[in-house]
């Protein structure tokens, strides 16, 4: 008689354990309130008790519906514990306990919004919770309101529909300027990079953090390998003054050359080692600084010795104008005041975008120290080829489900990312148009610059395609594809968006 081999019943009971050791696999999550003190200060006092036990009692039902645990270990902050097979419940249910919250009326001003973050897949519980906790930061560093989902080396985003809150508090800004100064002293000379293509708002605040160092005696130079148009006249005024002439810009390879063990490399206006003027420079460098207003991606600076990352600021020359306020001692000229405005400007789309009472604070305080309306209003003029293209731009649009804009900048533009840009802040202004995409091609590259008026999250759209930036201002670049092609990926993700 044949009997079936023990081997072979061996192996399907060890498949058949894995299988239940996978779906037995705890994930962790941990869930923030972002912003409960700013819905607090906004409400009468009797009724906290009442918005919190309402908080509370939401997410102890979402707990109960996947059978989890739900502990509360701050006033805002909960641990989560549920079974790893569970979250594919909330992700069919898109976490629509996201949206519930959101829509809680209690008498608050601003609606209560949650971050999520979950952590999967991970080879032990220590390392779900580290996973989660890179979930939960990334998430609150992209503005909030929306949950992640780390498995592994992989993000998974849902939500991310409100816009960011700003609090009036200084204390934060004075914190890191105080820090920043340390570091300056402690280093002998300081090297700012900001992104490829730079726009005013990296030039702005480029030039902010070299008077800031300055101001404390150490050198510094600022990387600047291309002059794009958007920074041509502000340039072009700069190196007018004998302080700015004196090798104030450099190149990377000359940046190589001036980098040490004590040098402290400064990085403006991005987070993405991807997008930056170099990454040898970051690689070389042992001390490094970011400061960014863009919500973060999965992309990151390794190791920083500091971080002013801060999503619901106007513009990183926001921020870099509140440590100067901050630190008290540095005296700004006329020309870097119109910079770091021009910075606050661009950015805010003449103040109509992610506007707060801080940002008005810092342009009054600019406005103090000489900068000039007029004068930042020139650094914005396009001359009449650009002009008339822009015009033709905005004139061949087409409207995509009755309130989208999409055009395509005509072949062979000059300078077409920015007229794209400018093409698409003015599509705005059609009444009815919640968002609009404009492509244009340029140096082979394929180009979407992507606007809306904060209803719809462009920056969500553009993430699909591979790029980024914020709710209401965001991009992305594709290498070796035809614009036709683009236009019908940027299609596709608007008519899955709508469903």
């Amino acid at each position: 008689k044949r009997t079936m081999p023990s081997v072979s019943m061996s192996g399907m009971q060890q498949a058949e354990t894995e299988s239940n050791n996978i779906s037995d696999k705890t994930a962790v999550a941990l869930i923030t309130i972002d912003n409960y003190e700013e819905v607090k200060d906004g409400m009468e006092d009797i009724k906290h008790p009442l918005l919190v036990a309402v908080v509370d009692r939401k997410l102890k039902a979402l707990a109960l519906q996947v059978e989890g645990i739900l502990r509360k270990f701050e006033k805002d902050r909960y641990l989560f514990l549920l079974a790893q097979d569970k979250v594919e419940l909330l992700k069919s249910k898109k976490f629509d306990i996201l949206n519930q919250i959101r829509e809680l009326d209690m008498g608050n001003k601003i609606p209560v919004t949650l971050s999520i973050g979950i952590g999967i897949n991970g080879n032990s519980l220590a390392q779900q919770m580290e996973y989660a906790r890179a979930a939960i930061d990334l998430a609150l560093g992209r503005g909030g309101d929306q949950a992640l989902i780390k498995d592994k080396d992989e993000y998974l985003f849902y939500g991310g529909k409100s816009k960011e809150v700003g609090t009036n508090t200084r204390v934060r800004t004075r914190v890191k300027a105080n820090a920043l100064s340390e570091l300056i002293d402690e280093s002998t000379n300081v090297i700012v990079m900001g992104h490829k293509k730079p726009d005013l708002d990296c030039l702005g605040s480029a030039i902010g953090v070299y008077k800031i160092a300055t101001s404390q005696g150490k050198p510094c130079n600022i990387i600047l390998n291309e002059i794009s148009m958007s920074i041509e006249t502000l340039y072009a005024r700069l190196i007018e003054q004998r302080e700015y002439k004196e090798e104030v810009f450099i190149s990377t390879k000359e940046a190589l050359r001036y980098i040490s063990e004590k040098t402290l490399l400064i990085i403006v206006d991005t987070h993405r080692p991807s997008l930056l003027e170099s990454k040898e420079v970051v690689e070389r460098a042992t001390r490094t600084v970011v400061f960014d207003h863009h919500r973060r991606s999965a992309e990151g600076i390794n190791n920083p010795v500091l971080v002013y990352h801060e999503p619901a600021a106007s513009s990183t020359s926001e921020l870099i104008t509140e440590m100067i306020q901050s630190l008290g001692r540095i005296k700004l000229g006329n020309l870097e005041a119109d910079a770091l405005l021009a910075g606050i400007t661009v950015d805010t789309k003449n103040f109509a975008f992610k506007t707060g009472t801080k940002t008005f604070e810092a342009s009054a305080f600019l406005r103090r120290c000489g900068a000039d309306t007029i004068r930042v209003k020139t650094l914005f003029q396009l001359n009449m080829e650009m002009y008339k293209v822009k015009a033709l731009t905005v004139g061949n649009a087409e409207i995509f489900n009755n309130n989208i804009a999409i055009s395509v900048c005509p072949e062979n533009t000059k300078n077409a990312a920015l007229v794209a840009a400018q093409a698409s802040d003015e599509l705005l202004n059609i009444s009815g148009i919640v968002a609009s995409y404009v492509l244009c091609t340029e140096n082979s590259n394929v180009l979407i610059s992507a606007r809306s008026l904060g209803d719809v999250n462009v920056q969500r759209i553009m993430e699909k395609m591979g790029g980024g930036g914020h709710q209401s201002v965001a991009g992305v670049q594709f290498v070796d594809k035809d614009i036709h092609e683009v236009m019908e990926m940027l299609k596709d993700v608007l008519k899955a968006e709508v469903e």
